[in-house]
């Protein structure tokens, strides 16, 4: 992938944390010509992992890079840099651009100019219809074979039934996933946060939690009819919890994703940040007790994913009134910080269980094969310093989203270098290249 001279490393002593072989242990990790190799490389160049841990193949499976036609939000060259400084050595685009990603070229344009920046693996994910439009299915097969790793038209919803069974049926014949944006839009419409007390109390028009679920139980449904296969993009209400719960029950492909902002953040942001639309996100940020489902949702297995859903948008759209602005929040560069404060810090999960969610989950979910630090595998890695604790600053970020309602929270660990094939990307939150 990458296109500077590669140089063969040796790091040294750090924890190595694989959840492609359930590996967990202070090693050395050997790489070459963009691979990981299988022995000393007598003139590698050493990098001193002591105290840090060692993730191999870190994979965002939900951004918004907006190119092409938005790129005043976020282009790929900016996006690829907030996924390298969040320590992500693979992300996949969601395809609601203008054009939206509907046919191959457009698949092959997005892959092609990751390969020329040369700082993140990008996988488009294509669109299930064409335009977004739900009209009409688009180019499934085409676009699987250009590279496509799945299809969804993320932001809106696919509303026929008719046309969501066709599409599931087309997947169990591509081998790809439908990534389904859960949301019955008449249910929705007019709200801009979790219908509740909160919003109430605020005078803003709200979203039930069962425009959500209601359309993953129809979608469910339709995968047992059609033994598709079935992602439910950020999951964030107990009876969409249900819905998977049962489908699991039936041995149904079907699997879910959970933003890390629905699990470190309630609908109580919206009063503490006095309106701000930094807190306005699809869906809305839950009430405390949803939140905690969540969370053991993660803790259980029931979700196996972990996903920033990425939304950028530009400073003066956030600043509209809060039924205005744009829903969506910058998540790639705090990501790391907010989980493993949230999981690794109250003792919830055990390393190698997180970033499972991060690594092998995510593969597994897209049917990307990927074998972990051994000999021959493409070296793509991540180096954390799980103590250092730092505060939130969109100043500093290298994307153009500054929108996120993190600013000034304090968080723990971060990611300090990204490898991809062979070659870092980030060191010391710098982004090379």
């Amino acid at each position: 992938m990458m296109n500077s001279e590669r140089t063969a490393y040796r790091i040294q002593g750090a924890r190595v944390i694989d959840p492609f072989r359930n590996f967990d242990g202070v090693t050395d990790v050997w790489v070459k010509d963009g691979r990981i190799a299988g022995q000393p490389e007598p003139d590698a160049e050493v990098v001193n992992g002591d105290g840090l841990w060692l993730v191999p193949r870190l994979l965002d499976m939900h951004v918004h890079f907006r190119d092409p036609g938005l790129e005043y939000k976020e282009d790929l060259e900016s996006g690829s840099k907030a996924a390298a400084a969040g320590g992500f050595t693979a992300v996949c685009t969601m395809p609601n651009t203008q054009p939206v990603i509907d046919i191959p070229s457009l698949v092959q344009w997005q892959i092609e100019r990751s390969r020329q920046l040369g700082l993140v693996r990008i996988w488009p994910i294509g669109a299930i219809t064409k335009g977004e439009a739900g009209r009409e299915l688009a180019e499934m097969y085409q676009m699987a074979q250009a590279g496509a790793v799945g299809f969804s038209d993320d932001g809106h919803p696919v509303a026929d039934s008719r046309l969501m069974r066709a599409a599931l049926s087309y997947s169990a014949a591509v081998g790809k996933p439908i990534i389904q944006h859960a949301e019955d839009s008449r249910l929705a419409l007019g709200g801009v946060m979790h219908e509740g007390a909160v919003s109430q109390q605020m005078g803003l028009g709200g979203i039930p939690a069962e425009a959500e679920s209601v359309m993953v139980w129809r979608d469910v449904e339709l995968a047992g009819l059609t033994q598709g296969i079935l992602h439910v993009a950020h999951i964030s209400s107990p009876g969409s919890l249900e819905a998977l719960r049962y489908a699991r029950n039936r041995g149904l492909r079907v699997t879910a994703e959970i933003a890390p902002h629905h699990l470190f953040l309630t609908d109580e942001a919206v009063r503490e940040w006095n309106y701000s639309p930094l807190t306005k996100v699809n869906p809305p940020l839950r009430p405390a007790q949803v939140q905690q489902a969540l969370i053991d949702a993660v803790r259980s297995g029931l979700v196996g994913v972990l996903a920033s859903d990425h939304a950028p948008h530009h400073a003066d759209e956030k600043a509209a009134p809060y039924d205005e602005a744009p829903f969506g929040i910058s998540g790639l560069e705090t990501f790391l910080g907010s989980v493993i404060t949230l999981f690794l810090g109250q003792g919830l999960l055990s390393p190698l269980e997180l970033f499972a969610k991060i690594t092998s989950g995510p593969h597994d979910v897209l049917r990307v094969a990927y074998g972990g630090l051994v000999p021959g595998q493409e070296a793509d890695l991540t180096l954390i310093d799980p103590r250092v604790q730092w505060t939130v600053d969109p100043r500093t970020f290298y994307s153009k989203g500054r929108n996120t309602p993190l600013e000034g929270s304090r968080l723990t660990g971060r990611a300090v270098a990204t490898m991809v094939g062979g070659r870092f990307t980030m060191r010391d939150q710098e982004v090379l290249g």
